[in-house]
């Protein structure tokens, strides 16, 4: 967002608080209990009315969506100026901070790839520093040096690495950058060996990677047109475009490979086979997952390109490719998914072979690595990984450290070697180097951690929902506790895009458990845990299958006695976020507070922004009355009622995020606050921030200490002086 500064500022943020409440009377180690307490700033409104199906819905908030307006700019500031007031009275903030920047202070370190000849790449961070840096290395035991340095691209850490390639002999890197938090990434090249940047530099680069040609001449590469007359934050992006990017060349020659005037809403990700003799384009459509794939042939440049899968009706990854015998990673006919081989001189459905069958779990990931396949499995959202032959035939097992999740197996065609890391809530990540010939695994680095983790245990469970579904959910906790409805609780939850929610270190989980709450994560529909049916389940008018599951999550955990509705806080982020605001709004009773972050809070008009229209897919569209009736059930901006008492909210959202526009935030704290709740209802806004990925270290710490002060606070965790 534009900076307004100087006496326009001052004057804006003066009218707004000159409406305010008088300031919160409430002692500082306790919750304020009357709405007349809190300092809200006044909130415009205006007579903006929308007609939906024959039903008019008001929108007086609508003016809010100008981010760059002087008037939101002295709302945004105004706002934070009472968050900050509420959090300064909360003693646990602090003693949050400086634990959560002890916990943060341990060595991390990314999943190497190979490059080149015997060199290799992987991420590091020390501990504090705001962004991880990019260490190369020769051989297994070489010393590392720092290839890039991504705290040296800003002053306060907010430019981040969006993306990584390296060209097949390794003399190359192309490295994708991203400012504020911003979806929008600048791609540049550098030369590995000297360390020099190159003067290639490509812009309007969106939701893509780059894939370099296998002579390392140039890579190709998606992008939209430069945004006009509209804040790049807010148009919304269509008609991407494939483009080859030749090294030492202005991106305006940039060659156009693909483009669909066609089809709006459709994007391309290139994959290089592995032979190199076709680029495999997957054609995208938002976030549904469904897929189509095209083939370049790449020997003749005036070949077309070939549609293979010309139908948007299961999903297809390609894994890797013999000849003209192509793997595919598939959902068609398995909704656990399964491996299939198709022959490009006969792609008809009858001419497919499957290699590796659908199981009892659900096959996330294929890899190949030489001449056998690595196969990722969830069962129970934990991870389980097998090696295969390439004709399917099973080797092993790949013996894991316990129940956690794994990431890694880097793509190659050449030699045995891979890596992978392995996590889990109690334990950051290790990295293991695996020998697919052997199957044996042997730890590559590890961190030296601050803590002892032998202290708490995982537990999983299984609960039913409203409608009997078994839902699995996650309680993490000091080994040893008493069941006896005590206990400050935070519940996570995600459910949808087909994502799972698998066992994952967060520094900020585990200062929470150090003072003695419970973790707990619950796996809902509409995430990826099970599947494409446990997908569609959470999806469109069966979106609130997902909210009943949480609410269940919430019940279960009152049941059995590990909190009670007096200390239980309900997060999520992103579509999370939306969760944790409709469940709040749905259920109050069962919560003490509620963490919207990053939320998708205006269902209404989620479709009007950056990539919002991607998102029909789980959410359905205003423009189908069955779909409308359903979202705007639950839409959490038009379902806030006066006169309930709902949990303590602290709405999160990032002045930046051009993922979820932050308007959807601003408006929703608007209009609770205009209920007037009897507990605080306030909003953090983060100034240089985005939706979350490359988000510096010293903004996360900042935030979460808020964040779990607030929780604490109001769910009654009481942290000793020491």
């Amino acid at each position: 967002m534009n900076q307004i500064k100087g006496p326009l500022l001052a004057a804006a943020v003066a009218t707004i608080l000159a409406a305010c409440t008088q300031p919160d009377s409430r002692p500082a180690d306790g919750p304020a209990t009357d709405a007349t307490t809190m300092n809200y700033p006044s909130t415009r409104t205006i007579d903006h009315v929308d007609t939906y199906h024959g039903e008019q819905v008001p929108d007086p908030y609508r003016w809010l969506e100008d981010i760059d307006s002087a008037e939101t700019a002295a709302w945004i500031e105004a706002q934070n100026r009472v968050t900050d007031a509420h959090l300064a009275g909360i003693p646990q903030r602090e003693a949050f901070r400086g634990r959560l920047t002890a916990l943060w202070n341990f060595e991390r370190f990314g999943v190497p790839g190979k490059v080149g000849e015997g060199h290799y790449l992987y991420s590091y961070n020390d501990g504090l520093r705001n962004q991880p840096v990019i260490l190369i290395q020769e051989g297994l035991d070489g010393e590392p040096r720092t290839l890039l340095d991504p705290n040296t691209f800003s002053d306060d850490g907010t430019v981040a690495l969006s993306g990584l390639a390296a060209t097949k002999d390794g003399r190359l890197l192309a490295y994708g950058t991203s400012s504020g938090g911003s979806d929008w990434q600048e791609w540049r090249v550098l030369d590995i060996a000297s360390g020099q940047r190159l003067d290639d530099h490509i812009r309007w680069v969106k939701f893509s990677e780059a894939t370099w040609a296998r002579d390392g001449s140039g890579f190709w590469y998606g992008r939209y047109d430069a945004p006009e007359g509209e804040n790049a934050l807010k148009a919304v992006n269509r008609f991407q475009k494939l483009y080859f990017h030749r090294v030492g060349t202005p991106q305006d020659d940039d060659v156009l490979v693909y483009e669909r005037p066609d089809q709006p809403d459709w994007g391309f990700a290139p994959v290089l086979s592995d032979d190199g003799r076709h680029l495999v384009i997957s054609v995208w459509r938002g976030t549904e997952n469904r897929n189509l794939v095209f083939l370049k042939p790449l020997g003749d440049p005036q070949a077309q390109v070939r549609e293979l899968i010309p139908e948007f009706e299961y999903s297809y990854e390609f894994v890797g490719n013999t000849g003209d015998r192509h793997l595919f990673l598939t959902d068609d006919n398995a909704p656990r998914k399964r491996l299939i081989a198709i022959d490009i001189t006969r792609p008809q459905r009858e001419h497919w072979e499957e290699v590796i069958g659908e199981s009892d779990a659900t096959l996330t990931a294929v890899t190949r690595v030489g001449d056998r396949l690595v196969a990722h499995y969830l069962r129970d959202a934990a991870s389980q990984a097998r090696i295969f032959a390439l004709d399917g035939t099973l080797q092993g097992d790949v013996e894991l450290p316990g129940i956690g999740t794994v990431t890694g197996f880097e793509r190659s065609t050449e030699g045995n070697e891979t890596f992978y890391s392995f996590a889990s809530f109690t334990r950051p990540a290790s990295i293991y180097r695996l020998d697919v010939a052997t199957g044996e695994s042997v730890l590559f680095r590890a961190p030296q951690l601050p803590f002892d983790p032998s202290r708490y245990e995982t537990r999983q469970v299984f609960f039913d929902s409203r409608d009997g579904t078994r839902v699995p959910m996650f309680i993490i906790a000091r080994k040893g506790i008493e069941l006896d409805g005590s206990h400050p609780t935070i519940l996570y939850g995600y459910g949808g895009f087909n994502i799972p929610l698998t066992p994952s270190y967060a520094a900020y989980a585990m200062a929470w458990l150090e003072e003695g709450g419970i973790y707990a994560s619950a796996n809902l529909r509409g995430g990826g845990e099970y599947g494409r049916e446990w997908h569609e389940a959470g999806t469109r008018t069966r979106k609130q299958n997902v909210f009943d599951d949480m609410a269940a999550a919430a019940e279960y955990l009152i049941a059995q006695k590990y909190t009670s509705p007096g200390h239980l806080a309900i997060h999520g982020r992103s579509n999370g976020g939306l969760l944790a605001a409709a469940v709040a709004l749905q259920r109050p009773e069962l919560f003490a507070a509620s963490v919207p972050g990053v939320g998708v809070l205006d269902m209404l008009r989620f479709r009007e922004f950056t990539i919002g229209w991607a998102w029909e897919s789980d959410y359905g569209s205003v423009l189908d009355e069955e779909e409308y009736r359903a979202i705007r059930a639950y839409s959490p901006l038009h379902n806030i009622r006066a006169g309930v008492d709902y949990p303590a909210f602290l709405i999160t959202t990032g002045d930046h995020d051009d993922r979820v526009f932050p308007a959807h935030s601003f408006k929703f704290a608007a209009a609770l606050q205009a209920v007037n709740p009897p507990r605080p209802a306030l909003i953090r806004i983060d100034v240089r921030a985005g939706h979350g990925a490359g988000k510096p270290v010293a903004k996360q710490i900042a935030e979460w200490a808020d964040i779990l002060g607030f929780v604490a606070h109001h769910t009654g965790l009481r942290i000793p002086a020491r």
